[in-house]
């Protein structure tokens, strides 16, 4: 019976042949719910200034939007799929349907920064709820390593394409719609998505599934919240606040808790036995500073373009091509450059050229130099295309076949984390180094803006450049409007070139741990996949 005429069905561990659904349709549909997640997160990149305008949300609201979305995801990842493997995969991936829907229409509907912030917490926990299942119903249904390959290929693909018309999109939608319908959107295709769901795939789960880690997944969900609260509530009260300091203390006793929790259970969420092989190690330090330094751009261009070149949404969405289209093609490129260099090779190369891009775009944007931002935009997302797929083979050819699973979830928790703690970080610089250079702007350029600084400098750090020159003589409005976009872009430039520095010390850091070992011991806990 060919792939294309069978799906095959695994419950309590044995797979049976169901005929009739073509397997292609089952790939399609799991791709989708994949996509789903990639399509919310760059969509709200986009019109996360006119959310701020309209709700009147300050830049730590503005931070909540994306990180409280990203944040669920990221702590729930390993235990949705475990709950995904233990109680059925189409089970939860409707579950995960149906939670998301709810959290879009909440989202559409919310009144407030704060009342948005808590639909997005929820649309996150949807967003893992679908990832988790759909990867491991990929997984399951290609059992042969050619069609395991080419299905892959496709998922990629489908991937890189959502990442390259989720701006365009998000562009159309806040021009025509505006920022609401970023988020009904997902209504129909939710719909669309949980009848294919219904019709194309059956039930399967894992008899062996490993069972649920309550305390592991609160004290690791505790650490990411506390971190993300002390650098969002560092950078709008100060870092010496009570705030902040709770936050970064509450989030490093968390993590401590954690580890000491995972090491003592028979079966982790996270096996801390695999960090004792370095090339592990450099592999998932590659993944978390290419989504840091990188993948992070999705959200934090957009807001560049309006903010600090006074690009329209529509305008913005069209500009991100040169990224978006970069990380859709270099994946190609990555297997090609495989025949030649090994795997470490090709994350070190990718992470040079993101610190490269990086830098291109920080040192442009500081000059308000639109085309060459456009160009650092191109390089950064050649080198973040580069990684896109080496980061997950180069930790999964760093562990032992058998440890396959716990290292998948490793790599796409790193992955989440990664963009978590970039936002975080570098939104935080942007708002630092943006406010400062506004605050002593404003009075250099006008009595009547240095009167009403502070509100100025709050408003355009938050995206809301029409409020922050409200209410300004006629005769001073274009120069705080000149004021508002350089201000940004000092804040936006010293964060990106913090994320070159920090892309830079990766592939150091990589090439030393994933340097070439005699190591016969550590050969045989990490069979290499050098290529």
């Amino acid at each position: 019976m060919s792939t294309e005429s069978r799906a095959t069905m695994r419950v309590g561990g044995e797979v049976t042949p169901r005929p009739g659904l073509p397997v292609r349709a089952i790939l399609l549909t799991a791709s989708c719910g994949c996509a789903m997640t990639v399509l919310d997160t760059n969509i709200v990149a986009i019109v996360l200034p006119a959310i701020a305008h309209d709700l009147g949300a300050r830049f730590a609201d503005v931070e909540w939007v994306i990180s409280t979305y990203v944040l669920c995801f990221a702590s729930l990842l390993l235990p949705a799929g475990a709950i995904a493997d233990r109680y059925g995969r189409r089970r939860v991936f409707l579950g995960g349907i149906a939670v998301f829907a709810i959290a879009s229409l909440w989202c559409g509907l919310s009144s407030t920064a704060a009342m948005l912030s808590v639909a997005r917490a929820l649309q996150g926990v949807g967003a893992a709820c679908l990832l988790a299942p759909a990867l491991a119903i990929i997984g399951h249904t290609f059992h042969d390593e050619g069609e395991r390959a080419k299905a892959w290929a496709i998922w990629g693909g489908m991937m890189g394409l959502t990442m390259v018309l989720a701006p365009i999109l998000g562009g159309a939608i806040a021009f025509l719609l505006g920022w609401r319908w970023a988020f009904f959107v997902n209504l129909p295709i939710c719909l669309a998505l949980a009848s294919a769901v219904v019709w194309f795939i059956d039930e399967s789960r894992d008899a062996a599934a490993r069972a649920l880690d309550p305390a592991g997944i609160v004290f690791f969900a505790a650490a990411m919240f506390g971190i993300t609260w002390g650098l969002i509530n560092g950078q709008a009260h100060g870092w010496s606040s009570a705030p902040a300091l709770t936050g970064f203390g509450g989030g490093v006793a968390s993590l401590g808790v954690f580890l000491a929790v995972e090491a003592r259970q028979p079966r982790p969420m996270l096996d801390l036995s695999l960090f004792r092989v370095p090339r592990f190690i450099g592999a998932v330090i590659a993944m978390f500073s290419y989504a840091a330094a990188s993948q992070v751009m999705a959200s934090l261009l957009p807001l560049y373009l309006q903010n600090g070149l006074g690009r329209a949404p529509l305008e913005a969405g069209f500009a991100m091509l040169p990224f978006a289209l970069a990380m859709l093609i270099m994946p190609q490129a990555g297997r090609w450059l495989g025949r030649f260099l090994t795997s470490p090779q090709l994350l070190v190369l990718g992470l040079v050229l993101v610190s490269l891009g990086d830098l291109m775009i920080g040192l442009a944007a500081r000059g308000q130099h639109g085309p060459a931002v456009l160009v650092g935009m191109l390089v950064l997302g050649s080198g973040g295309g580069l990684m896109n797929g080496e980061t997950q083979k180069g930790i999964m050819g760093s562990v032992a076949r058998d440890r396959a699973g716990m290292a998948s979830g490793i790599s796409t928790t790193a992955r989440f984390s990664g963009i978590l703690m970039g936002f975080a970080t570098l939104s935080a610089i942007v708002a630092v180094v943006g406010r400062s250079s506004l605050l002593a702007g404003a009075c250099a350029t006008a009595a009547a803006l240095c009167d009403r600084s502070r509100i100025f400098a709050e408003a355009v750090i938050a995206g809301d450049v029409p409020l922050a020159i409200s209410g300004l003589p006629p005769d001073v409005r274009q120069a705080a409007l000149d004021l508002a976009h350089t201000g940004y872009a000092a804040g936006f430039s010293a964060a990106v070139i913090t994320a070159s520095g920090i892309a830079l010390a990766s592939a150091v850091l990589v090439a030393f741990l994933m340097r070439p070992t005699p190591s016969l011991n550590e050969t045989a806990a990490a069979p290499a996949a050098n290529r």
